[in-house]
């Protein structure tokens, strides 16, 4: 591996992979040679750039130091077929799917929350659930702070979470709903625009009734912060939105934590952005968070229901913090914290 200079892997050109070509570039990371791999070989325009494509097999892993795989949970199981392999050919892996994230073998990483995580990773490394991300950038530095007992979260989320056929679904219905046209639904088990559908990913046996991207939030929430006593309660909501996931927190703490703690403690967080003020009519909104790489966050009150209760409401850019940004962070700290970027 060269002192200054790395030959990067970017495994899927959907959302998250074309995010994270910009993010790359954006932050300057050091890069010598960008190989683009999927099913195909090609060559495509890329975030405004045109790249090569080369099609996935162990041999497209040769000289690599580092590997982001891009999967999500409408593109994903390259991990599965190919990341332990890139491993043993010399790259590190930083992976945005779900295979390989309850592994035990795999740290998974926010890096302002759980940094310590990354000091004995094994090549391989897991970027945590979008959803889970914007939540715990919330939680996780009050949870230093006053550690949290039980958390309730209710989530809106965007359809680009399902990749680029939701997206391109989303905007068709609400192009044919404007013209008078049937709706086509394919993405989704129902319709999508002007809707609300609390279903992300399958029914799970071992928490009967809760969903998959339910179960996450709580298994995740237990890994990256090192505690599964926390009481963890999801339900999901897919939203006709494009960009951005938010999530109503309900918290239960340890100790008294105050509103204007929690608010102090926030705003000292970085990738944490303070948006509370009610009576002036400022809050977390996702088209505030789109495009950006700060989590929003805001309503932050005392929740009355429970002792040391607080609530808030957060959003963040599902495919910026929530995947491409958070995985480049890694990569940033795995390899020395070259190319931090401003």
């Amino acid at each position: 591996m060269a002192a200054n200079n790395y030959n990067v892997g970017i495994v899927g050109i959907g959302a998250v992979g074309t995010e994270l070509v910009k993010v790359l570039r954006a932050r300057d990371f050091p890069i010598d040679a960008l190989r683009v791999i999927a099913r195909s070989e090609r060559d495509e325009e890329i975030a405004g750039e045109m790249l090569h494509v080369v099609q996935a097999s162990p041999a497209a892993f040769d000289g690599l130091d580092l590997v982001f795989f891009a999967g999500t949970e409408g593109a994903k199981g390259a991990s599965e077929a190919y990341g332990w392999e890139a491993v043993a050919r010399g790259a590190v892996v930083i992976d945005n799917g779900d295979d390989f994230r309850m592994d035990d073998r795999v740290p998974l990483v926010i890096p302002e929350i759980n940094p310590e995580a990354l000091a004995d990773h094994q090549g391989f490394i897991a970027n945590p659930n979008c959803s889970t991300i914007v939540a715990l950038m919330a939680v996780g530095p009050l949870h230093r702070a006053a550690r949290v007992r039980r958390m309730i979260a209710s989530t809106y989320q965007s359809v680009s979470g399902s990749g680029r056929a939701a997206i391109d679904e989303l905007r068709d219905q609400v192009r044919s709903h404007v013209e008078g046209k049937t709706l086509d639904v394919n993405a989704y088990p129902y319709q999508i625009a002007f809707n609300a559908l609390p279903e992300i990913g399958s029914l799970q046996d071992e928490m009967p009734g809760y969903t998959s991207e339910e179960v996450k939030m709580r298994n995740e929430t237990w890994k990256i912060l090192g505690d599964d006593s926390i009481r963890v309660s999801a339900t999901c909501v897919r939203i006709p939105v494009f960009y951005s996931h938010a999530a109503a927190i309900n918290l239960e703490f340890d100790r008294d934590i105050s509103p204007e703690e929690a608010r102090e403690l926030l705003e000292q967080t970085d990738g944490v952005e303070v948006v509370d003020d009610m009576a002036g009519r400022r809050y977390p909104q996702p088209l505030d968070a789109e495009g950006g790489d700060a989590v929003l966050v805001g309503r932050i009150r005392r929740d009355e229901s429970v002792e040391n209760g607080l609530s808030l409401f957060v959003a963040g850019d599902n495919i910026r913090k929530g995947a491409a940004l958070n995985a480049v962070q890694i990569g940033e700290m795995v390899l020395g914290g070259m190319g931090t970027g401003a």
